[in-house]
């Protein structure tokens, strides 16, 4: 929550606890960034540190997988992995709510049932999505980081980085969504022109080379362009 946007939250409740003397805080966090570390020492006294270190990085039941597309064929590669994979439950992380809006009207325009979870949707609809993704009803939830972390969704089979992300521990997070309770999953990734310089970090952290998936650009899939939404602020970017 700290680094996630949350702290005006956090520190609005601060102010509202016991004093100081009068109560025991406790941090709980699956990675600790130099951040995080910051502003949790910035609120605690005399701190205690007790860190788990796992064994590997990734689970060994997570299939690993990247793409080298274009910034123009992702979206085409994106839906033609979802039709390859149909019947399966997916989450596309996204790194920016722009891009966000963007892919979800095409996943929707071209007869996906996708929605759309980032830090502004309101708690009542987040609720809703959430409810939907994990009762089947939905089958592809795109979302930012936000959902990434402190969610335990179940038999999540494919992760998709349709942007790589930019942080390495967010990619753990990320793909740490599937594969949970003993359980096998997926992730694939886009390395796009964008976003491939955060590749060598991603693989030096988790230890290892990411296996190169390879496609056809002849034969990604034609797709219906969304109409204009005249209410929105990325207008013209369809």
């Amino acid at each position: 929550m700290f680094d996630l946007g949350f702290i005006k939250d956090i520190r609005y409740l601060l102010r509202r606890l016991p004093k100081p003397q009068e109560r025991l805080n406790m941090l709980f966090s699956a990675t600790l960034s130099h951040r995080v570390m910051e502003l949790a020492y910035e609120h605690m006294n005399e701190p205690e540190l007790i860190r788990i270190e796992p064994e590997k990085i990734t689970a060994d039941r997570i299939r690993q997988a990247i793409f080298f597309p274009s910034n123009e064929e992702k979206i085409p590669l994106l839906v033609g992995l979802i039709r390859e994979v149909k019947n399966s439950k997916i989450m596309v992380f996204i790194n920016t709510k722009k891009e966000i809006e963007i892919v979800e009207a095409y996943l929707q325009e071209n007869n996906i049932d996708a929605k759309a979870l980032s830090g502004d949707v309101p708690q009542n609809k987040r609720i809703k999505i959430l409810k939907q993704f994990e009762d089947d009803q939905l089958s592809v939830l795109i979302a930012t980081d936000v959902a990434s972390r402190g969610l335990h969704i179940p038999n999540v089979e494919y992760i998709i980085n349709y942007d790589l992300p930019q942080d390495v521990e967010d990619y753990v997070h990320r793909i740490g969504r599937t594969a949970r309770a003993g359980s096998n999953g997926n992730a694939i990734s886009f390395g796009c022109e964008t976003y491939a310089i955060s590749l060598p970090d991603i693989e030096k952290y988790i230890g290892n080379k990411i296996p190169v998936a390879k496609y056809e650009p002849t034969q990604l899939p034609k797709l219906k362009k969304p109409p204009y939404k005249k209410k929105s602020k990325y207008k013209g970017k369809y």
